[in-house]
């Protein structure tokens, strides 16, 4: 079969390891593997990128598990073609011996072109999507927080939300620093309000 990456190199990801096979194959089709197991500290994946690099590596694979791929691959994109393979993709590939590494296993198919990498964004685009999730993450909790404020408001017969369309706003929060402070009358809390809810004092 033909050899399209002769200095390839494949990683079995896991929570604290990384397995890692460098495949080298000479002009003879001559194959050699070597295995070592690295932790998933940042000196230890920088060793790992030293190490690679000084093997010649060219194309690096790895499988989409969990999120453990994660800083493997954002530390070796920038010097290595690294590829992320679905594991649904390898089971179906067929040929593998029973007694062979991960690490083996993935590196045999990469040096052979046998290996379809999944889509992944580049950096800028994975920067973006981990600040828009974390946003709506924020925006999701605020939410809840103020759910539970006007459920104890409610609870207190303080109809803050009935004038107050977001009760974390200036108004709503002059008026909810006004009950902390002790200013529980409806007149107290209603000169709190700020523009167009100054027209609106029903608060109990």
């Amino acid at each position: 079969m033909e050899v399209l990456y002769p200095r390839c190199a494949g990683l079995d990801v896991h929570k604290k390891t990384v397995v890692a096979c460098v495949c080298h194959t000479d002009g003879r089709g001559r194959v050699t593997l070597t295995v070592r197991t690295w932790e998933t500290t940042t000196p230890a994946l920088l060793a790992l990128h030293a190490w690679l690099a000084q093997e010649g590596i060219t194309h690096v694979a790895m499988e989409s598990t969990g999120s453990y791929w994660k800083p493997v691959y954002n530390l070796l994109e920038s010097s290595f073609t690294t590829w992320v393979v679905n594991p649904a993709h390898m089971k179906n590939v067929p040929g593998r011996k029973t007694d062979i590494k991960d690490a083996e296993w993935i590196s045999d198919l990469l040096r052979h072109g046998l290996l379809t990498p999944s889509f992944i964004p580049d950096k800028p685009q994975r920067e973006l999507r981990e600040l828009t999730r974390q946003r709506t993450r924020w925006l999701a909790e605020r939410s809840r927080e103020v759910n539970r404020i006007q459920k104890v408001l409610e609870g207190a017969n303080i109809k803050l939300s009935s004038v107050a369309t977001d009760v974390l706003g200036v108004s709503g929060r002059a008026m909810i620093a006004g009950l902390i402070a002790g200013d529980a009358s409806p007149e107290a809390l209603a000169d709190l309000a700020r523009g167009r809810l100054k027209q609106n004092s029903q608060l109990s």
